[in-house]
């Protein structure tokens, strides 16, 4: 499972899951509608594509894509290269279009999540270390802190970066200060 960021207000602009479902029948094959929403589909050497917009407005994404001998055969087969071609192809324009973002952006915005992610556990780091050490800290500050932690890691589990280091900011804030 993939998740990518999606440009601000563009869920709704595409009309949430069910407009995601018609975005998708624009370049995959098999299109079908999901009971929550989105879409199941296939193309090329994409064997099965499944997407839908997430509540907290993230694109997740399933995609299996052919491999060892079926994928050997498929690129053997008339016209296989082209169509893997295409394959590649639709699913950039789907990605760009689902998103509101070029592959570029999109590989920005996955860099600048995962710093997020890893600030957010490095300040979870340096607060249990500053707590251990501390012989002045009041136990009452001590379990704030473990409080935020907990919140910190719950965002994290939930995916969402930013709200997981804003959380260990303050957290931050809190032990050493």
């Amino acid at each position: 499972m993939e998740r990518f960021e999606v440009k601000r207000g563009l869920v709704k602009t595409n009309g949430g899951n069910a407009g995601l479902a018609k975005l998708g029948s624009q370049y995959f094959d098999d299109v079908s509608s999901g009971v929550d929403g989105g879409f199941t589909a296939s193309f090329g050497i994409l064997s099965k594509v499944e997407a839908n917009y997430s509540e907290d407005g993230k694109l997740d994404v399933d995609v299996e894509q052919m491999k060892g001998q079926e994928l050997d055969a498929f690129l053997n087969s008339d016209g296989g290269r082209e169509l893997a071609m295409e394959s590649r192809k639709r699913w950039s324009g789907f990605l760009d279009d689902a998103t509101g973002y070029n592959s570029k952006q999109r590989g920005d915005k996955a860099k600048e999540a995962g710093k997020k992610i890893s600030k957010a556990k490095s300040n979870i780091r340096l607060a249990l270390k500053m707590i251990e050490m501390s012989s002045s800290m009041t136990q009452e500050t001590k379990e704030e802190a473990h409080v935020l932690i907990a919140e910190v890691e719950q965002k994290l589990e939930e995916g969402n970066g930013t709200r997981a280091l804003s959380l260990s900011e303050k957290l931050s804030k809190l032990v050493e200060g």
